[in-house]
């Protein structure tokens, strides 16, 4: 293995851990902001960084595009073009081109397909993949693969599956090792148990840093989600990285972590921030509604963000109303803020041995509902 993982807690299935690499520690479990288009949107690299995040996603279909992986390679590579000096990881690209109904045209070697930008046509395979995050430079490269979608017959997502371990062992093949670079297989099956069990055997057969869990949060649903992550988790190595998808909403990565993952990432919190709605440890909160127009509260009086610090409800709800740029950024800060001191919190309640109880609070705060209107 490349990269530095070590195991520091348990608890139950629970894991706290430390990940080595190439642009510093993450410690783990850990949520990554996302940053398709290399930057996280609304908000500056140096405010991401004050929220607590160690590590941000990149786009690998967006980048090739625009401005390209060369351009980036030649400006010093996506860390010095975006100002973010800490971990990236890239995504494949696999998940943006199959939802490109009607751009694109797979085959056993890859996909071809029409940029939605300009209509330009490109090829993507395992190896162009790999070549181009090693262009942006990411810390964590993912492996090419078809995302299933769902709903999906086992035989429609046998053969998506199967492909994806074709392309994961290309993707392999071109990997370059080097120290703090890691390469991530992504286990596919969609809601089949047989599926992902085969698809997990395959990848830990060709051997890869970390293993992803790809293929949920498209709409099967939480509790079929937790069940996959019970089947699929326990297959996994349990001295390498574990990386849950695009996932996802407070309750979904507090059930997560219980069933042995490690990281994730989500769009959740940043879109959630641009269109007016927030994300707290009383559940969420539509800043829009009428009801916070005259509110000299904090969002939340228990928040360190500079939203909840220095401002009311009562202006960011009318931020929201007159479209004020400040608002997203406000509520975009607050969101990645409170996901990252929830993953802080469940890193503590790991090393304490007290995630159920960690859990049983999270549930009830969450049931509670926001404050009552003054």
């Amino acid at each position: 293995m490349t990269i530095g993982f070590e195991l520091l807690a348990t608890d139950g299935a629970a894991r706290r851990g430390r990940i080595a690499l190439a642009h510093g520690n993450v410690e783990t479990p850990a949520f990554m902001p996302v940053g398709t288009a290399a930057t996280v949107k609304a908000m500056r690299p140096e405010s991401v960084a004050e929220t607590g995040a160690e590590i941000l996603l990149g786009n690998t279909y967006h980048l090739m595009l625009r401005p390209t992986a060369e351009r980036i390679a030649e400006l010093g590579g996506l860390h010095r073009f975006m100002n973010w000096p800490k971990p990236i990881l890239t995504d494949s690209g696999g998940f943006q081109v199959m939802s490109l109904a009607g751009r694109r045209k797979i085959d056993a070697e890859g996909v071809t397909f029409r940029s939605h930008i300009d209509g330009s046509e490109h090829r993507l395979t395992p190896a162009r993949s790999i070549e181009i995050q090693r262009l942006l430079g990411a810390d964590v490269t993912m492996a090419f693969d078809e995302c299933t979608p769902f709903p999906a017959d086992h035989r429609t997502a046998a053969d998506s599956m199967r492909l994806s371990m074709r392309w994961a062992e290309g993707s392999r093949a071109a990997f370059q090792d080097r120290p703090g670079h890691a390469l991530f297989g992504i286990v596919q099956g969609s809601v089949y148990d047989d599926l992902r069990r085969e698809s997990a055997a395959a990848l830990t057969g060709i051997g890869f840093d970390g293993y992803a869990i790809g293929g949920l949060a498209v709409g099967e649903g939480q509790s079929e989600m937790f069940r996959m992550l019970d089947v699929t988790a326990p297959l996994l190595p349990a001295d390498r990285p574990r990386y849950l998808m695009g996932v996802g909403k407070p309750a979904d990565l507090v059930g997560a972590v219980r069933r042995g993952v490690d990281m994730f990432d989500c769009v959740l919190p940043s879109r959630s921030g641009r269109t007016g709605q927030a994300l707290t440890r009383r559940g969420p909160v539509n800043i829009r509604n009428a009801r916070h127009a005259a509110d000299p509260r904090p969002l939340d009086p228990d928040c360190g963000c500079p939203a909840c610090t220095g401002y009311s409800r009562a202006y960011l709800h009318h931020l929201a109303k007159a479209d004020e740029i400040l608002g997203p950024m406000l509520l975009t800060w607050h969101n990645l803020h409170y996901y990252q001191e929830l993953m802080a919190g469940l890193r503590g309640a790991i090393a304490a041995g007290g995630i159920d109880d960690f859990a049983a609070r999270f549930a009830s705060e969450q049931a509670a509902g926001d404050l009552p209107p003054i």
